[in-house]
């Protein structure tokens, strides 16, 4: 993600929380989850996530996709999925299964009436963001994964290299 697309990411998620959902609908489309991303009911680390509700919840979450740069996220106001159309098509297929389990963590989260964006902390030492980052770790470990290539995964634009330190180390996982 360029410069560019990560300040707009950040607007956009500001606007998210001001409830500006109007404005951001432009150049959005609404799907189910289970529409998009098919047989998540059946993975393990899903089901981990949300029991024997798994099939109900993923059937009644939506999923806004959008053609504005950045990742995925949680829009706090909707409960829905944000995810890029760009980097759905274009990101390390790897990276997207990882940061669905991540997002999908946050989801339970909001529905437990967590804060997901609570402003006391900076990103990377969020309670919220080590629970996600926790599990989504767990998985990458399932899968095989290596400490390096976890943090890979880890690593963001808007990191730094002690914020990636902090994260790695809240994790459990060795960043040289």
């Amino acid at each position: 993600m360029n410069w560019l697309e990560h300040i707009t990411f950040r607007i956009m998620r500001l606007f998210r929380r001001l409830s500006l959902n109007r404005i951001l609908s432009v150049g959005t489309s609404t799907s189910a989850f289970t529409d998009f991303f098919r047989d998540f009911e059946k993975v393990e680390a899903v089901r981990g996530i949300f029991g024997e509700k798994t099939d109900e919840i993923l059937r009644n979450l939506k999923v806004d996709l959008t053609r504005f740069g950045g990742y995925m996220f949680v829009d706090s106001s909707s409960g829905h999925l944000v995810a890029s159309t760009r980097y759905l098509h274009s990101g390390d297929k790897l990276d997207i299964y990882l940061d669905l389990i991540h997002e999908l963590c946050h989801v339970k989260q909001l529905m437990e009436g967590k804060e997901l964006f609570d402003p006391r902390y900076s990103y990377v030492k969020r309670p919220t963001e080590i629970e996600a980052y926790s599990y989504t770790v767990q998985e990458a470990r399932r899968l095989g994964l290596s400490d390096k290539r976890i943090c890979e995964y880890l690593k963001t634009e808007w990191m730094s290299n002690e914020d990636l330190k902090s994260l790695a180390k809240a994790v459990n996982v060795k960043c040289e």
